[in-house]
């Protein structure tokens, strides 16, 4: 049986604050006729207004997070967010915005799924289409790597291999499902290294980093964190989190297997822009 493309019960709205910029944002989130994708409408104070879908084709910056749309206007951070919305398969969605940057909450996916699990879901009249992935594609940045690869599903294969103590190399699989992600990866936090905060913050990110939604990382190679980690593989857990939010600009959930190794949000757009520039290699199709 074909699954239906899903929005949301009722509209709502959400506040926090960028943990980039540190500024207070708020989101208005509307539900969305079929066909229509996720689309955010990024407003301010003076009456200006850009709609930008989260696609592929509306990247802007990948440094430290991934962002769509102009840099003088556009949405960053949308990866968690995106993320979430992966996990329980909500295809169209209107996003007003009214600041540069999603919110941080929790630094992770966790709170997004509540609100959305809160609003409800809603089955609308149309199939969902998939891009099916027909021939493996792959990409590389020295000894960084990332594919796809056909498979009968929908699948990550995450590892990371960072040289301090309280990382070192960490692996992941998921099988997409949304209990699993809610309980297993939604909670992971976003981590950074103390040695690189003033640096962040002279270059204005990093500014509403804190140990409330951050794993801190010490010059010793330990967590910082006072109540440590949420889980023992929390980073690779987190990695994973953001390949799930930054393949949603495919545009179309996937049918296959992602595999990283070293990634980051660069890579994951770089992998995106590669497939979807080989139709050859995969096809559309509704499962």
């Amino acid at each position: 049986m074909n699954k239906s493309q899903q929005t949301i019960n009722r509209a709502f709205s959400m506040a926090g604050f960028g943990v980039h910029g540190g500024q207070p944002v708020t989101l208005q989130i509307k539900p969305a006729v079929v066909n229509s994708g996720i689309v955010f409408c990024r407003h301010d104070e003076t009456g200006r207004r850009q709609e930008i879908p989260a696609l592929s084709s509306a990247l802007g910056s990948t440094v430290l997070n991934t962002s769509i749309g102009p840099a003088d206007f556009g949405v960053s951070t949308i990866e968690h967010l995106m993320a979430a919305l992966t996990a329980l398969e909500i295809d169209n969605l209107i996003i007003k915005i009214d600041g540069p940057e999603v919110p941080i909450l929790g630094g992770g996916s966790a709170e997004f799924i509540t609100v959305f699990r809160e609003a409800g879901l809603l089955k609308q009249d149309a199939p969902r289409q998939y891009l099916v992935i027909d021939r493996p594609v792959r990409v590389e940045d020295g000894e960084n790597w990332a594919e796809f690869v056909p498979y009968n599903g929908t699948r990550y294969e995450v590892e990371i291999d960072f040289p301090v103590a309280a990382i070192g190399k960490q692996a992941f699989t998921f099988e997409l499902d949304a209990e699993v992600f809610g309980e297993e990866i939604a909670k992971a936090r976003t981590f950074g290294f103390m040695r690189d905060v003033e640096k962040l913050r002279a270059m204005g990110l990093a500014l509403g980093s804190s140990l409330q939604n951050s794993i801190a990382i010490g010059d010793d190679g330990s967590v910082i964190n006072p109540d440590g980690l949420y889980y023992p593989d929390e980073f690779v857990r987190h990695k994973l989190l953001d390949s799930v939010g930054d393949l949603a600009l495919a545009g179309h959930p996937f049918r296959g297997c992602f595999r990283s190794y070293r990634g980051g949000h660069k890579l994951n757009a770089t992998l995106v822009k590669a497939l979807l520039d080989k139709p050859d290699h995969y096809r559309l199709e509704v499962c």
